[in-house]
């Protein structure tokens, strides 16, 4: 959940706490006289460990181990270690493999200490809710044989406490290191947890069933097969998945070092794209590919002589016609790259206005695709509300308006309707795109930057939504 290489004070000390939890629900397995099954507990330490190991061949020097630490791969046998022992040994079975794991980036130790304490807390509390339901009984761990359905249960109760416990400790990490607001840092974590928990809570209930079976613990690991198999798979999609990162984030910092007026300005774009569409309801795959459409749409930019991009002065007619041929530089650009699907329409067409008057093809309406019609109304929007060397920012509420203003002839009115309630409810926070800071001014001054047109004053900047090219 840490995005950050340095971790602020307030997350080292939400740290410190989750530590100091982690470490009174292991005590009580580690005390003289108490009855820890400790041959369970090394057993399960150690296949989890085993399992998260990043383990290198030694002759091709590659991880043995490719799969992703987050997706909670091997999280089966932290289940079965919540239904077979009791919750402070339980918590204690957890800590190797959490210690051990791979950390992709520095700093490492307050990493492999957040995960420790993490996943300590979240299998004790999956013990905990297990045992309010009997689950030795269940599992025929006394003399009682095993009781199913009802050992689904417990299960299910270990399985749902994980998932809560993980929840709510990684919207904690994510309200302190990201400075997030406590609705924001919370939104969504449950939801996309919920359906692989119950997976995992069924197939650790399997391992614990097999492991107290005549077959013993070597029965169990046959569990772990298909988990890991399908565990590889999504390895491999994530694999896939950040290999399209780095190929958007090479293209959006090849266009921020050409055109330093636009600094960070791909990016908000792409953010203020997934608001757009997230109002307008569309598919959670959609709104990947328009975040895509948002980022992405200025790469033309590469295509056009820096002298004309950085221009201070009025552009020659010739000089605006090579800038307006930015989007179908970016579409060819991006043609071969399949991820990006739709995006390369909102690529080639992000400048049209819906009265047809804008270019390259002065497309009009409908005739517009949905994503570039999404996109040009995040780009003017980000352009109005962004400080930079060379003009301030307008308040969002004024950026709004004008907006509003220009809905129907430029811009499609339902993303500008989209755009103003998913700020209503989001918020905004307006940044500085140019290498040297300013603040706001007292009053708002118009800020797309679009190179001014032909027989324009010289150093004319500032300009509305109407007139961004």
């Amino acid at each position: 959940m840490m995005g950050v290489e340095v971790i602020p004070r307030t997350a080292r000390v939400y740290i410190g706490c989750a530590l100091l939890a982690a470490t009174a629900a292991v005590l009580p397995a580690l005390r003289a006289g108490a009855a820890t099954p400790w041959r369970t507990v090394l057993l399960l330490a150690v296949l989890y460990a085993l399992c998260e190991l990043p383990a290198r061949c030694p002759l091709t020097g590659r991880d043995l181990n490719p799969l992703p630490l987050t997706a909670g791969s091997f999280f089966p046998v932290l289940i079965a270690a919540a239904l077979l022992l009791p919750p402070s040994a339980a918590a204690l079975a957890a800590l190797p493999g959490a210690l051990l794991a791979r950390v992709d980036r520095p700093p490492g130790g307050p990493r492999r200490v957040w995960r420790a304490a993490r996943l300590a807390l979240g299998v004790w509390a999956a013990a905990h809710a297990a045992r309010l339901f009997h689950c030795r009984a269940a599992l025929g761990l006394g003399p009682d044989t095993p009781d199913f359905p009802y050992a689904l249960l417990p299960a299910s109760a270990a399985a749902l406490a994980l998932c809560l416990a993980l929840t709510a400790l990684d919207g904690g990490i994510r309200a302190t290191v990201e400075q997030l607001p406590p609705k924001a840092a919370w939104r969504g974590l449950l939801g996309r947890s919920l359906a692989p928990h119950a997976v995992h809570g069924l197939a650790g209930l399997m391992m614990g069933v097999l492991w107290r079976s005549p077959y013993g613990p070597v029965a169990a690991l046959f569990v772990l097969l298909p988990m890991y198999i399908s565990c590889w798979v999504f390895a491999q999609y994530h694999r896939e998945r950040a290999a399209h990162q780095a190929t958007i984030r090479a293209l959006v910092q090849a266009v921020d070092l050409k055109d330093r007026y636009t600094r960070g300005h791909s990016e908000r774009v792409g953010r203020a794209s997934v608001l757009i569409a997230r109002e307008l309801g569309m598919a959670e795959e959609r709104l990947e590919v328009v975040r895509f459409a948002g980022i992405l749409h200025d790469v033309g930019k590469l295509g056009v002589p820096t002298r004309v991009l950085r221009k201070d002065g009025p552009l020659t007619p010739e000089e605006r016609r090579i800038i307006e041929l930015h989007p179908e530089y970016g579409h060819e650009m991006v043609r071969g790259i399949g991820f990006l699907g739709e995006a390369r329409t909102a690529i080639l067409h992000h400048h049209e206005r819906m009265d047809g008057s804008g270019y390259p093809y002065g497309l009009k309406g409908r005739q517009i695709p949905e994503y570039a019609r999404v996109v040009a109304v995040a780009d003017a929007f980000d352009a109005m509300t962004s400080t930079r060397s060379y003009s301030r920012a307008r308040p969002v509420g004024t950026a709004l308006a004008e907006l509003a203003r220009c809905a129907g002839t430029q811009f499609d009115p339902r993303m500008v309707d989209a755009l103003g309630r998913a700020l209503a409810r989001e918020g905004w926070q307006s940044e500085v795109t140019a290498d040297e800071t300013a603040g706001p001014p007292p009053g708002p001054l118009p800020a797309p930057r679009t190179p001014p047109p032909a027989g324009a004053p010289a150093g004319t900047r500032n300009r509305t939504a109407e007139e961004h090219a």
